[in-house]
């Protein structure tokens, strides 16, 4: 690790300019304390990377469970007792990576995956518009006089330096690259707050400011640390949370491990099974001392690509910079105006719902879209990402056993003439108990006096249920004087007298 450290420790920085932000903003989002976004990006950085066997992945707290945590929270009573709910979800995470359950990912449609990724930006905007704005809870209804006009300006000010930073200083420079858009945006926010402090119109009021602890020696700053409560750990609920967030956050790991090494010039190749093991042990810890859970995630995982980081001190180093910056600048955090972070999240937010993402997935067509759309919209009504899913996939399936359907055989009409119907029906490379009612309403709908030559030397597995109507179907045959012609690799068969038997003696493909 140690001989890359020159490209590494550039690398290790520019991720931490991307990730306090980040960890702040994400805790914002879930409704959480602030200090616990910090926390999980100490862990994910320290703990995880340390573990991990990915040399560029970085891990911390992830936008695509916020909503989980937003929702989780209050179902569950406090934080302390969702942070027993953490703690589970890397227990559960440990058993899946013993369990070598590495492939999970590769079981959801791209489509549903889509959908939950869009969702979940979609939720992260609309989650963030009230503090991006400086709304004020306490009123009514939403007007201009509950929004916070200071806030309001830096918080466009904020998105602007992003999306300026993103679309063409990015591009300008090096410096750009090093300097990330965040941290200037953040940097701005503090000196905004700073300038227009005593200002009746434009001043920012303390309650739309990140609040950390500031610590006054060691015995408070360790009291900023949450434990959970094990008293609800019999809770059904709770375990419902775990075994979700155990879930979502190795999908979402797996699928950034997907993403990261694509991305990576040296193209590294990461153990799945050992970057679940990591992760579980990095939720457990975070969840001990008070974190939200982490997994890999893409947004620092690429910032680290981009900037040149080799191995996993880049990560490791960004864990520790973060762990200093809470110990030795609180105060300077607590000038940052929750409109700024807001904005980082909007961006965030778009990026993971792109109008684009819609249109693309509308034209792959119906059996893309539908999945795509059956994930985001219980999403985004209910706030429920395990609903979205479990709907989403739901729908996948039914797709997949309508193509199962259509596609378990193929029919060909050759000849009409002479009063007699010359059929071939050539049956597909499987053919399960899914395709029964396709076959069998191809066979009765076969007339009187018909001719039917059945293919099925491409067939390598014939599902009982089928071989069972295909006997029906012969006993059916004679009645209807219909002959039938069986060809197979062992040759052709002329009005076979039992296709069970038939099949029984047909040697099973290699």
């Amino acid at each position: 690790m140690f001989k890359t450290i020159k490209s590494d420790l550039p690398a290790s920085i520019v991720v931490f300019f991307v990730a306090l932000p980040l960890c702040l903003g994400i805790a914002l989002a879930s409704g959480a304390p602030l200090f616990s976004g910090l926390i999980a990006g100490i862990v994910g950085g320290i703990v995880v990377g340390a573990i991990s066997g990915s040399k560029i992945g970085v891990s911390g707290p992830a936008a695509g469970l916020a909503a989980i945590v937003l929702t989780s929270i209050a179902s569950l009573g406090g934080f302390e007792n969702f942070l027993v709910a953490v703690v589970l979800g890397g227990i559960i995470q440990l058993i899946l990576g013993v369990l070598k359950a590495g492939v999970i990912g590769y079981y959801f449609p791209s489509s549903v995956i889509k959908g939950m990724l869009t969702g979940i930006g979609i939720i992260i905007i609309m989650k963030q518009i009230p503090f991006f704005f400086g709304y004020d809870k306490s009123a009514t209804s939403f007007s201009l006089d509950a929004i916070s006009m200071g806030s309001t300006i830096v918080g466009v000010i904020g998105l602007g330096i992003l999306i300026l930073w993103q679309q063409v200083l990015s591009k300008k420079g090096k410096i750009f690259e090093l300097v990330q858009g965040p941290l200037v945006a953040v940097i701005v926010g503090i000196i905004f707050f700073v300038v227009t402090q005593g200002n009746e119109s434009l001043a920012i009021s303390a309650k739309q400011l990140v609040s950390v602890p500031v610590p006054e020696s060691v015995d408070s700053f360790l009291s900023q640390f949450t434990f959970p409560n094990f008293a609800v750990i019999g809770s059904k609920d709770v375990w419902i949370v775990a075994f979700t967030i155990a879930v979502v956050a190795s999908l979402e790991t797996l699928l950034c491990v997907e993403a990261t090494d694509k991305l990576d010039p040296d193209k590294n190749v990461t153990p799945t099974n050992r970057e679940l093991l990591a992760q579980g042990a990095g939720n457990i810890i975070s969840g001990l001392i008070g974190g939200l859970p982490v997994t890999q995630v893409i947004v620092r995982s690429s910032a680290n690509i981009q900037s040149g980081g080799k191995s996993k001190m880049s990560a490791i180093v960004h864990g520790i910079l973060l762990l200093i910056s809470v110990i030795l600048i609180p105060t300077l955090l607590n000038k940052i105006p929750l409109s700024v972070l807001a904005a980082v999240l909007l961006i965030v937010g778009f990026k993971l719902a792109k109008p684009a993402t819609f249109i693309n997935m509308y034209k792959l067509g119906w059996k893309q879209f539908i999945p795509f759309m059956a994930t985001v919209l219980p999403m985004v009504v209910t706030g429920d990402l395990l609903l979205g899913i479990g709907l989403g996939l739901a729908v996948g399936i039914v797709v997949i056993l309508f193509k199962s359907y259509q596609n378990s055989h193929f029919l060909h009409i050759e000849d009409k003439s002479n009063g007699v119907h010359k059929i071939k029906m050539s049956l597909a490379e499987e053919v399960t108990f899914f395709n029964k009612g396709a076959i069998l309403k191809e066979l009765d709908n076969l007339s009187e006096n018909s001719y039917l030559e059945l293919d099925v030397r491409q067939t390598r597995f014939l599902d009982h249920d089928i071989i069972e109507i295909l006997e029906d179907f012969a006993f059916k045959a004679k009645e209807k004087n219909i002959d039938i012609k069986l060809i197979s690799e062992r040759g052709i068969v002329e009005n076979p007298a039992s296709f069970i038997e038939f099949f029984k003696l047909r040697p099973k493909a290699s």
